[in-house]
């Protein structure tokens, strides 16, 4: 099923620096742990999409335009967190990119904007895809507590522009591809429905990195390259990520470490 794919995973592997542990696919592929791996998955999709929207809120849009980003993704955000509305959500965000009006300062804010405006919608239309397999699967959406490995890498971003900007754009670049990585881990031990659908996400997360990557190389280019240099950036974060991937973790999440194991 995944051989097609090995062109498109290459690079993939190559950036992450080290492959998901076996000991964790072996607890993920466990039916007891479905629930907890969906709906794990259903908050990443959002987070994904919020962190896009603040990325261009903060940095590409005027203020007209960001307020009606937040009116796009707040009906997720109520049915996730406040439990409010049926988990039905309008196609409207599809015609959302022709509304927004970028900042002129700097040239890369254009590219952010139609980069992360496709991200955000293409991760809520996932969103409500792992939302319909856990209603047709007779699973639950519930509250989670957050996992260590988002906030792991944000404590180490720098706190000056444009350092900040680039830190965060490689860290999304990190999480789109364990995603991506975690997706062809996972497609072959899980029920055939749920693998035939991670496998069709394999060239949007492959996708999403690499446009992360390319704004903060446009960012560092329209400031400062040598001061800003992405490589050794990206470098300190592979083993930041690294960390947190093959270290213990007690919790199980999508994006958690290996299992801790249990005395």
């Amino acid at each position: 099923m995944l051989e097609k794919y090995a062109d498109l995973l290459a690079p993939i592997y190559q950036f992450l620096g080290c492959e998901t542990p076996d000991s964790w696919i072996d607890e993920a592929k466990k039916p007891e742990h479905l629930q907890a791996l969906l709906v794990d998955h259903m908050h990443c999709e959002l987070k994904a999409a919020q962190s896009a929207a603040f990325l261009i809120r903060k940095y590409a849009l005027d203020n007209a335009s960001a307020q009606t980003l937040l009116g796009w993704i707040k009906p997720y955000e109520d049915f996730v967190y406040r439990k409010v509305g049926d988990g039905k959500f309008s196609a409207s965000k599809n015609e959302l990119i022709g509304s927004l009006t970028a900042k002129p300062e700097y040239a890369y804010n254009q590219d952010i904007l139609d980069k992360m405006v496709r991200l955000i919608k293409e991760e809520l239309h996932h969103f409500e895809q792992v939302l319909d397999i856990i209603n047709v699967k007779g699973l639950r959406v519930q509250s989670l507590n957050a996992s260590r490995y988002a906030s792991g890498m944000i404590k180490h971003v720098r706190t000056f522009e444009p350092a900040a900007l680039i830190d965060k754009l490689i860290i999304g670049a990190f999480i789109e591809a364990r995603s991506c990585e975690r997706f062809a881990k996972l497609a072959p031990h899980l029920e055939p429905d749920i693998g035939r659908f991670y496998v069709s996400l394999l060239r949007s997360e492959a996708r999403h990195y690499q446009d992360y990557l390319e704004l903060a190389q446009q960012v560092a280019n329209a400031t400062d390259p040598q001061r800003f240099d992405i490589a050794a950036r990206v470098a300190e974060f592979k083993a930041i990520e690294n960390d947190l991937i093959l270290t213990p973790d007690s919790d199980f999440k999508f994006h958690s470490g290996a299992p801790a194991l249990v005395a």
